[in-house]
C-alpha cells in the first residue's frame, strides 16, 4: 500500500525544509552541545510560528491538533535538519497534559503551541532516569510509576553520545497526579514520542543518504568518483531501500494513531525499529564511506551521524520495540 501526503502537507514540508535550510543548523546545534541555547531558541521560536508544536495541542488550548500525521510530517524534516533540543519530549509532554486534564500545569498546553515552553518529559521506567535538556527546559515532567510531578531543578549534565542532547536528573518536585489516569496518559505520550522519534529518525536518515550521495559522487580514487564502484552502490542501495521501506509504516502509524485503531501501538513500535535501524545503519554507511574525514568533528556531518543511535535508542529500544510487536 502506498502513502501519499496531499497538497498542503507536500507545500507543509516545502516550507518547513526552505526555512531549515536558510537557517544556521549546524551552528544552532554546536551552540546547544556547549550550552548555549539562544540560536536553538530563535530556531525554535519560529518552528512555532510555522505551527509544528500546535499540531500536537488540541484546539481548545489553543493548538490545532492532535495531528499525527502533519506532526510526523514536520519531526521528518526536524530530523532531516538536526534540529537541537527537547523536541520529541515537548510534543510527548503536550500529549500527556491533555490527557491528564486539569493539573496544574494545563496553562503549559497554549505556551507549548505558540513555542513560548520548552518542556522536557522524563519516565524512567521508559528511558532510564535523565531528562533530555532538563537543563533549557522551561518545565519538566517527571513520571515514576503512576505520578506525575513537575520537577524543581536537575543534576549536573550527563555526558552523551550525542552533545546536543544534554541530560541530567530531574530533581524534587510538585505532584501534578496521581492513579491510572497517569499510567493511562503515560502509556499514550510514550507513543506520541515513539512516533515522533521515528519521523526523526527517518529524516535523519535521509540527510546522512544524501550527504553521503553527493560525497562519493565527488571522492576520486584510481581517476573515477568512488560512487562508480559497484560496492559503493549496493551499500547506497541497501540504505536507500531501508529507509523508503520505513516511510510507508510511519505515515501508516500515524495514521492509525489519528483514527484511533486498535492496533496503532503495534504499528507504532514497528514504524519506530524499522526507521531507527535504517537511520543507525544509514549512519554506519556514511561513516564508512567518507573514510577518515567522516570522524572528524569540524564536518558538519558528525552532528548528524552522532544522532543516530541515541534516537534508534530513544523511546523504544529496537529490542523493545519487536516485542511489542510480536505481543500484539
Amino acid at each position: 500500500m502506498r502513502f501519499l501526503l496531499d497538497d498542503e502537507q507536500r507545500e507543509f514540508t516545502r516550507s518547513l525544509d526552505g526555512m531549515l535550510t536558510a537557517a544556521d543548523t549546524p551552528g544552532a546545534v554546536r551552540a546547544w552541545a556547549a550550552g548555549d541555547t539562544t540560536p536553538g531558541r530563535e530556531l525554535w521560536t519560529r518552528l512555532a510560528e510555522a505551527g509544528v508544536f500546535a499540531l500536537a495541542v488540541p484546539e481548545r488550548h489553543d493548538g490545532l491538533g492532535p495531528l499525527p500525521v502533519e506532526t510526523t510530517v514536520a519531526f521528518t524534516e526536524l530530523g532531516r535538519h538536526a534540529v537541537p533540543g527537547p523536541l520529541v519530549e515537548t510534543v510527548a509532554a503536550a500529549a500527556l497534559l491533555d490527557r491528564l486534564g486539569d493539573t496544574g500545569a494545563t496553562a503549559l498546553l497554549p505556551r507549548i503551541a505558540t513555542g513560548k515552553a520548552v518542556v522536557s518529559l522524563c519516565v524512567p521506567a521508559l528511558g532510564g532516569p535523565y531528562a533530555l535538556d532538563a537543563d533549557a527546559a522551561d518545565a519538566v515532567l517527571l513520571v515514576e510509576g503512576d505520578t506525575v510531578r513537575l520537577a524543581e531543578a536537575a543534576g549536573p549534565v550527563q555526558p552523551s553520545a550525542d552533545p546536543a542532547r544534554r541530560l541530567a536528573r530531574p530533581l524534587g518536585g510538585t505532584v501534578l497526579a496521581k492513579g491510572p489516569a497517569v499510567t493511562a496518559a503515560t502509556a499514550h505520550a510514550a507513543e506520541v514520542a515513539a512516533l515522533a522519534t521515528a519521523a526523526q529518525c527517518l529524516g535523519l536518515g535521509r540527510a546522512l543518504l544524501d550527504r553521503t550521495v553527493e560525497y562519493v559522487g565527488q571522492r576520486r580514487q584510481f581517476g573515477v568518483a568512488i560512487g562508480s564502484f559497484q560496492a559503493v552502490k549496493h551499500r547506497l542501495a541497501d540504505t536507500l531501500i531501508a529507509l523508503e521501506f520505513a516511510r510507508p509504516l510511519l505515515h501508516s502509524a500515524a495514521l492509525a494513531l489519528a483514527e484511533g485503531a486498535d492496533h496503532h501501538s503495534a504499528e507504532i513500535a514497528a514504524a519506530k525499529v524499522t526507521a531507527g535501524e535504517a537511520a543507525y545503519a544509514a549512519a554506519r554507511t556514511a561513516l564508512q564511506l567518507h573514510g577518515a574525514v567522516g570522524y572528524t568533528e569540524e564536518l558538519d556531518l558528525a552532528l548528524w551521524i552522532r544522532k543516530a543511535r541515541p534516537l534508534r535508542d530513544a523511546w523504544g529500544t529496537p529490542a523493545a520495540c519487536r516485542a511489542r510487536v510480536l505481543a500484539s
